[in-house]
């Protein structure tokens, strides 16, 4: 399942994101970062903004989405990505996308999609509660669509988190049905990439870092919020005094400086002399919000650029969107003659 980039063959990489928001670090550490450095590989990339599976649960709020849709461009080039050598398009701009969802649909049970433990999470997180059934069809088939979004590129490296494997598992399997249909080898097994920093946490110590929680430190952020939001971060309650031996596990700011400081050897110090006591939370705080402030600073000067020229962010995903959905039509012509699936000509 878990894969690492070989570059002696050919690596297409497909990631995306739902334009609900300004993305956060737990974006950028979880794959953002690792998207930009792909682009020196060699590696064939497409990068989604993915406002078809934003409405899944946010149709009574459309307007959020399209409002959305160009501060997650803005964000991916205040991050590094260069549209000149990653594909950078809208989802909802390739209509072959749908079609083979649709297809992909009728290979893929009810059952199959309410196991998904990725849905079960995601359920509880939006209140939809354990049992309850009173969501969106799309919310439950949004798995499908992303086994479309994958194997339409031919990707063959997803980097996600540990929490979206269960996707990447559908997805494979979808593969392997449209292969045994056509009797040969028509879609790659995609591999999941796991990112080395893992979740990144909310700042409250609650699930992960989201934008519908409120939780998370935002690549638009500026000094002053990075260094509000450092400070009321959870560390470990049991702390009440710099003299006081502390908790290095499930402490947030330890996770950030794991995620983002550039000298781990000095993080290891620090959590040694964290356990043995004698070093506070406030000063541990403060190193964390430099770090942070000295990451997003850049990154933000660059974002608040780009999104200044709205004609540019068009471009780009018009130019992205052409190519993506020249990339897609060939394919699922392949999965459609695979499938012997009738065509008017």
């Amino acid at each position: 399942m878990l894969g690492e980039y070989d570059f002696t063959k050919k690596v297409t990489v497909l990631t995306g994101d739902r334009p609900t928001g300004a993305l956060h670090l737990g974006h950028y550490a979880g794959s953002i970062r690792e998207r930009v450095r792909l682009q020196d590989t060699g590696a064939e990339c497409f990068v989604m903004v993915a406002d078809a599976q934003a409405y899944t649960d946010n149709i009574d709020d459309t307007r959020k989405v399209g409002e959305a849709i160009p501060q997650v461009v803005a964000d991916y080039i205040g991050c590094g990505i260069d549209p000149d050598r990653t594909t950078v398009f809208l989802q909802s701009a390739i209509p072959e996308l749908a079609e083979l969802t649709l297809l992909y649909m009728n290979m893929t049970t009810v059952s199959r999609l309410e196991r998904n433990p990725t849905i079960s999470a995601e359920k509880k997180l939006r209140g939809y509660g354990e049992f309850e059934r009173d969501f969106p069809s799309g919310f439950l088939c949004y798995p499908v669509a992303q086994a479309a979004d994958i194997t339409g590129f031919k990707a063959t490296h997803v980097p996600v988190g540990e929490d979206q494997l269960p996707m990447i598992e559908l997805a494979q399997e979808t593969a392997r049905k449209v292969n045994r249909a056509a009797a040969r080898d028509v879609l790659p097994e995609p591999l999941a990439v796991l990112s080395t920093t893992g979740r990144l946490p909310g700042i409250d110590g609650k699930a992960k870092a989201s934008k519908s929680l409120g939780n998370a430190i935002h690549l638009l952020d500026t000094d002053a919020e990075i260094e509000r939001k450092v400070m009321l971060m959870f560390t470990d309650p049991d702390h009440l005094t710099v003299a006081q031996p502390g908790k290095v596990e499930g402490n947030v700011v330890f996770s950030y400086l794991d995620a983002f400081h550039a000298d781990k050897e000095e993080v290891s110090v620090l959590k040694d002399h964290y356990r043995r006591g004698g070093l506070g939370d406030v000063k541990l705080k403060r190193l964390l919000a430099n770090t942070l402030v000295d990451l997003v600073r850049p990154i933000r000067e660059r974002r608040e650029e780009a999104i200044s020229d709205s004609a540019r962010i068009e471009d780009i995903l018009r130019k992205g969107s052409a190519a993506a959905r020249e990339r897609v039509a060939a394919v699922i012509d392949e999965v459609r003659n695979g499938l012997g699936v009738f065509r008017l000509r």
